[in-house]
């Protein structure tokens, strides 16, 4: 007796995601017509017939987007601007359609479990945040339904910003404005963001003629500023520019120095990277380099929601640099 065709079988006919032929089967509307016909064929081919049950389940459900942010301060998600515009990318993407966004917070130690338990079980597919390499590369093994926030290794599927210029063009903007001893703040050396800003800096520095004055490294967060500026200070206080990986670290290095009795922007010019709405609450407002996080998080979300996610997809969206009263 011949085994039933299932969604994989249809799936796997038409060259499809399963989410894709999910979508076709249950009559939605986000599904581009080349993809319907393709998995129409299919389910004519196999002789498929969808499960009444499974199918009623399925509606009353619908499509999930899972957003894993990959933390060891879980509370984070809810201090930090990033994840916000992260989730307001995903809502807008999924506004138009049945889909439902899961969120995950895991700490690094926990997070190859639930990796491995998203990548076998997930729908629509996952957008994965502050992953390492490895970690990309192991759930690519299981679930290619999967876009990474951040340069990822090929061909996993990924959406980043230009870092490295966007990191350049701000130290190079301090440059011009005459500033000589530009310090930096960097982050997360597993985080592929961190390294391109500070390969940013580092080229810029050399450009300019400069020796690179390193700040040290560390989390994304104020904490992380508050302590690589306080020891910035005691070991290189003739520092006069400073350009941190984010706006949270920027933030904690504004309050050492004010606290230290030194002006901002007339004795340390200061440039911080993301231009969330931190940049704007400081004293002075804060240059920052912008990226725009949520057109990158919408980006992901609707290629999933669509099936476009295929090996090699990636996008690189461009920074630009608002320039306030801390430079």
């Amino acid at each position: 007796m011949h085994r039933k065709p299932t969604l994989d079988d249809v799936a796997g006919v038409a060259g499809v995601s399963r989410a894709s032929v999910s979508r076709v089967i249950n009559g939605q509307t986000q599904v581009a017509p080349e993809i319907r016909d393709r998995v129409r064929e299919a389910v004519e081919r196999l002789g498929y017939r969808p499960d009444p049950a499974a199918r009623a389940l399925a509606r009353g459900h619908g499509d999930v987007v899972e957003l894993v942010v990959i933390d060891n301060q879980p509370t984070n998600f809810g201090t930090n601007t990033y994840y916000g515009r992260l989730v307001a990318g995903i809502v807008d993407a999924i506004r138009p359609t049945d889909a439902q966004m899961r969120v995950h917070v895991v700490r690094k130690s926990d997070a190859p479990r639930l990796l491995d338990r998203i990548a076998r079980t997930a729908s629509v597919g996952a957008v994965l945040v502050n992953v390492t390499p490895e970690q990309a590369e192991s759930f690519y093994t299981v679930c290619d339904r999967v876009v990474v926030i951040g340069r990822a290794p090929a061909p996993i599927p990924c959406v980043h910003p230009d870092d490295e210029a966007g990191a350049y063009a701000a130290v190079r903007m301090l440059q011009r404005g005459g500033r000589k001893r530009i310090a930096a703040i960097h982050g997360p050396q597993y985080n592929s963001s961190a390294r391109d800003r500070q390969a940013g800096y580092l080229e810029a520095m050399r450009d300019g003629g400069l020796d690179p004055l390193d700040g040290g490294a560390g989390e994304f967060s104020r904490e992380t500023g508050v302590e690589r500026t306080r020891e910035l200070l005691a070991t290189d206080p003739d520092v006069d520019a400073l350009f941190a990986a984010c706006d949270l670290m920027a933030s904690g290095a504004m309050q050492v120095l004010a606290g230290a009795g030194r002006r901002v922007p007339e004795d340390v010019a200061v440039v911080g990277f993301d231009d969330s709405i931190i940049a704007t609450c400081t004293t002075p407002p804060m240059t920052s380099v912008r990226q725009p996080v949520e057109e990158m998080a919408a980006a992901a979300a609707r290629a999933l929601l669509a099936g476009e996610v295929r090996a090699g997809w990636h996008t690189t969206f461009p920074t630009t640099l608002s320039v306030r009263d801390s430079s």
